[in-house]
């Protein structure tokens, strides 16, 4: 019999609405009211319906709608007894993210004595250099960078000390679009062959983009793009070496995000000290723009599955563990923010944990859990500790209505719990599989499977409380590689084919460097001496600066290249040849 939440919830709710208007009245932006959203729904699907509404404009880290879900999510909390566990007695866990960038009041393009208007004929971008140059244009063709390619004639034109004008996209890649298409990756690797600036050339119609939700990393040229309207004007100029002085004035825009910590304390003074850590992200994709697989729509993005879905489980798994029987071990409750500009929340946590991670038991993570088909539910980490299987078997059991669970060993992957698992916790990723709506404008509530889970939330609710128990004692294990690198991975060298490395990247901002969370068993960087825990900051000669250059570095190289890649290790520089492998 599936458990529902009792009728009184939309007394609560009423409450709630008037308590989180008030609080929201002083905000820059208040927020929507839970009450009129929610109506009659209950449990977890009411929590999906507030989260995934439009008011929350998709609820992207560092927004508005990301401060109005994570204020609605402290609510709920709290109305369960839950206790605050961030710093200083707060429920929030802040930490300053780089938002965006805007142009400053120093922006000029001038072409053989034509001056073209900022804004209008010509923008620069967000990961521009801010300097001023003179100099000569040179047409760069398309630009693209094809390791191995003998007939690569674009990479050897000459743009030394010069701005290289480039073609927009990748005409050998399917709608134009590819990693080595893109005007950052581009520009990379146009600075490393000491180009002075980059201007790309966008197609007829295409809109000049904004520089708000620009988040990668400041390039050492200045870059910029100039409209469809002018492109053939300056193919020409470049064509014929015309002079160009060009000053690009670029600033990085801050914000705070939140992760949001509580806790339900344990009640035996000898273990109440000791965690089992609940959690899930609650931010989304926005507009869409990167990350989005309906690439050219700025609708919202609701991300009612991915992952409202998830954060609704865990408020579901704190009242079933508030309101049943007094659990020995605490139980921490995370919602971590960023999740999807690369696991940002949780792996600050790691790094600036509010409780210590030794005492930590295991973390149990949920992603996308409200599309259960044929009740299945796939969860991740098995090969994190021996125990697991008897654990989740039990727990399963225990269920009126028990799912059928398919078992993946991995405790790496595209999401949070991967970032506890770096530093050797034991972890389960609870999935219900993606679907046709995945990182769309069409992940909406009403097609989420409240049956579903609510059954994933009892299961899930079921193994936190064997692991609060005394009896439950878990021992990490050494990770089995998998027989190919999948989606759920997330290594550096992405999918498909071309060259693997097998590193597990930090996507964490740093000012410098990449760190590594991990290697896997038997890879190239096992085999060639990376560690977890190391910061590349140089790769076959190329400076390393963050997870884009890391990404072009190692895909400017071909299955079988010999590379030397440079670490800091506990403040030593070493120096490490690898051999990659070939992806398939």
């Amino acid at each position: 019999m599936i458990q529902h939440v009792p009728s009184s919830l939309a007394t609560a709710f009423t409450l709630f609405t008037l308590s989180f208007t008030l609080a929201g009245a002083a905000a820059a932006q208040s927020c929507p009211a839970p009450g009129p959203l929610v109506g009659n729904l209950e449990g977890p699907l009411a929590d999906v319906r507030y989260l995934a509404d439009d008011g929350l404009e998709g609820r992207a880290v560092g927004s508005e709608g990301a401060r109005c879900a994570a204020d609605y999510i402290v609510e709920r909390f709290r109305a369960l007894g839950l206790q605050p566990a961030g710093p200083e007695g707060s429920f929030f866990q802040s930490f300053p993210i780089r938002k965006g960038a805007e142009l400053g009041p120093r922006n000029e393009l001038v072409v053989d004595g034509t001056t073209y208007a900022v804004g209008a004929e010509w923008t620069p971008t967000g990961f521009s250099a801010s300097r001023g140059l003179a100099g000569e244009l040179v047409w760069a063709g398309y630009g693209l960078s094809s390791p191995g390619n003998a007939h690569d004639a674009d990479t050897r034109i000459d743009i030394s000390e010069k701005v290289a004008v480039f073609a927009w996209g990748d005409p050998d890649a399917p709608h134009g679009i590819s990693m080595r298409g893109d005007p950052h990756f581009k520009a990379t690797v146009a600075a490393g062959r000491d180009a002075a600036g980059a201007l790309f050339l966008a197609p007829e119609g295409m809109p000049l983009p904004g520089l708000a939700d620009e988040i990668r990393g400041i390039l050492d040229i200045p870059v910029a793009i100039v409209s469809g309207g002018i492109a053939q004007e300056l193919r020409l100029a470049a064509e014929r070496g015309a002079s160009v002085r060009m000053e690009t004035d670029v600033s990085e825009t801050r914000v705070d995000a939140r992760n949001i910590a509580a806790v339900l304390p344990g009640a035996d003074p000898a273990l109440r000290d000791e965690y089992v850590i609940v959690g899930a992200h609650y931010d989304h994709l926005g507009l869409g723009g990167e990350g989005s697989l309906a690439p050219d729509s700025r609708d919202i993005h609701n991300g009612a599955d991915d992952n409202a879905s998830g954060t609704a489980a865990v408020i579901e798994i704190a009242r079933l563990l508030s309101e049943g029987a007094p659990l020995e071990r605490s139980v921490l409750f995370l919602a971590f923010t960023g999740e999807e500009r690369g696991l940002w929340g949780s792996t600050y946590f790691v790094g600036n944990p509010t409780v210590e991670l030794d005492d930590v038991v295991a973390m149990l993570n949920l992603d996308m859990v409200g599309r259960v088909v044929d009740d299945e539910v796939t969860v991740f980490g098995f090969a994190t500790a021996e125990e697991w299987d008897a654990v989740v078997d039990q727990a399963n059991a225990s269920l009126t209505d028990p799912l059928a669970v398919a078992k993946a060993p991995d405790g790496f992957g595209p999401s949070d719990h991967a970032a506890f698992h770096g530093e050797g916790l034991p972890v389960l990723h609870f999935f219900s599989n993606t679907h046709a709506d995945y990182h769309r404008p069409s992940d909406d509530w009403q097609k989420i499977n409240m049956d579903g889970i609510n059954r994933v939330s009892q299961l899930t609710a079921a193994v936190t409380r064997a692991l609060a128990s005394p009896q439950v004692s878990l021992t990490p294990t050494p990770q089995e590689r998998p027989s190919a690198p999948t989606q759920a991975s997330s290594s550096s060298s992405g999918g498909g084919y071309g060259p693997y490395l097998g590193t597990i990247p930090d996507m964490t901002p740093r000012d410098s460097g990449l760190r590594l969370t991990g290697v896997r068993e038997g890879s190239p960087a096992e085999e060639g001496g990376l560690q977890a825990g190391d910061v590349v900051v140089e790769f076959a000669g190329r400076a390393i600066t963050d997870i884009y250059s890391y990404t072009y570095a190692l895909q400017d190289h071909a299955p079988g290249d010999e590379v030397e890649i440079v670490v800091d290790r506990d403040g030593e520089r070493v120096t490490l040849s690898v051999t990659l492998g070939e992806r398939r």
